[in-house]
């Protein structure tokens, strides 16, 4: 089963309930055909059904239910969580889901991750590069860390589209484009010097894009790290083989040919970004790993890496 793990939907129901509770920014997000209507549905199985992608696990990220606010937060990832249910439901050959949670709301959002996960049958959990400008290693997460770690389940982390908090980035016409593989980078760079990955064996991470700049820098942070971090546990390189990291690339060879010789190919997962990829680039998204490796390779990275990781929970 051809599996992308990078892809979102949102309903209009979802993207209201956000308006209504003081989310800025949704405009950019509208008007994708990214939604839950019949139409827009059968849209998005035409396109997977050329592509020869068979299913699609959805993240509301980067609009994920984080709010200083409590009540809105645990509301907001309730409506969320129980949307994709009832889609993965309906239409369980097509999709599954990762869930959200309440965040930075740490009680109630392992209150939600056991909701979503033996209720709902949600095969993960989605966050963001930061929690309203908190760090994932951040120790005020570890219980919801160390509960996912137990039940060896899934982790998948997204760009929050914040501009990494950079005066540097905000207002200049780059939130995505630079922005935001800038969050990849500093999300993943900062969970391997952390000691992330060993303390959380059975947590499987899969971060988005490739891990941002990491191929192109992780021979730096091997030895940058001794002197900058020495208290992390292990090389980052080392660190980084404990990862996946979704295809993400935007049909770039050159970039995801690296990542395979940086991380293995045991390690990379189908991503498209649909719908920010969509048309000729959805199809790209899949082409160019079919273009780029083997059949045994490709098939590995379209659909084996996903089985594997998704079954050991």
């Amino acid at each position: 089963m051809t599996t992308d793990v990078h892809a979102h939907l949102w309903s209009e129901e979802y993207l209201e309930l956000l308006a209504r509770l003081g989310r800025p920014d949704l405009d950019a997000h509208r008007g994708l055909s990214a939604g839950a209507s019949v139409e827009e549905l059968r849209g998005r199985f035409k396109q997977m059904d050329s592509a020869g992608i068979d299913r699609q696990i959805l993240s509301v990220t980067p609009l994920a239910p984080h709010f200083q606010d409590l009540n809105s937060a645990v509301e907001a990832a309730r409506f969320s969580n129980q949307e994709y249910a009832e889609l993965v439901e309906r239409h369980p050959d097509r999709f599954a889901a990762f869930a959200s949670l309440p965040l930075p709301h740490v009680e109630e959002a392992l209150i939600e991750l056991d909701h979503a996960l033996d209720e709902l049958g949600m095969i993960g959990v989605a966050v963001t590069t930061d929690i309203l400008g908190a760090s994932l290693s951040d120790p005020g997460f570890e219980p919801i860390f160390a509960a996912l770690n137990e039940r060896k389940s899934v982790l998948y982390v997204h760009p929050a589209g914040m501009d990494a908090h950079s005066q540097l980035i905000r207002g200049r016409s780059m939130r995505w484009s630079a922005g935001a593989p800038i969050e990849d980078t500093i999300a993943v760079v900062d969970l391997l010097l952390s000691g992330f990955p060993s303390r959380y064996p059975e947590l499987r991470i899969i971060a988005s894009h490739l891990g941002g700049g990491l191929p192109m820098i992780l021979q730096r942070l091997d030895r940058q790290q001794p002197w900058e971090s020495p208290q992390t546990p292990e090389p980052p390189s080392t660190a980084a083989h404990r990862l996946w990291f979704d295809t993400v690339a935007h049909g770039d060879r050159d970039v995801l040919e690296l990542a395979a010789r940086k991380f293995g190919v045991g390690r990379l997962l189908l991503g498209t970004d649909f719908p920010y990829q969509s048309g000729s680039a959805f199809l790209e998204a899949s082409g160019f790993i079919r273009d780029s490796f083997n059949t045994v390779q490709a098939q590995q990275i379209l659909s084996g890496n996903a089985a594997r990781i998704f079954s050991q929970g």
